[in-house]
């Protein structure tokens, strides 16, 4: 594991060892594909050789369709690896959440979703 966070003035992203789960927490509206490498490289760092990881949007506000591909990307790449249970937990009074996470089911029908 490189790094522990990623932090700006709108968004954090950090993995917490003991439960295997990486937050997602703030507003998160970069521009493109390019500028959410970082995260999604961060969340593959923290993936490694987990059978099972937790990804946790509960207190990310806003994704926009960028980031929305990004985490479609990661689920496929998780599909691939097929080595790991992947569980996304978010909240269900995040309206984005409930639409955009069920959608990530087509792509990875193990996926595990939680809503609180």
């Amino acid at each position: 594991m490189k790094m522990s966070e990623i932090q700006t003035q709108d968004y954090r992203v950090y993995y917490d060892p003991d439960s295997k789960t990486c937050f997602l927490t703030g507003i998160l509206r970069l521009e493109g594909m390019q500028q959410y490498q970082e995260i999604m490289n961060f969340l593959l760092d923290c993936l490694d050789h987990l059978s099972e990881f937790t990804v946790n949007l509960e207190g990310l506000e806003f994704l926009n369709s960028s980031g929305i591909s990004m985490l479609s990307m990661f689920v496929v790449k998780v599909r691939e690896l097929q080595r790991t249970q992947l569980i996304f937990k978010g909240s269900g009074k995040i309206l984005w959440q409930t639409k955009s996470l069920r959608n990530l089911q087509r792509l990875l029908p193990s996926l595990r979703l939680e809503f609180s």
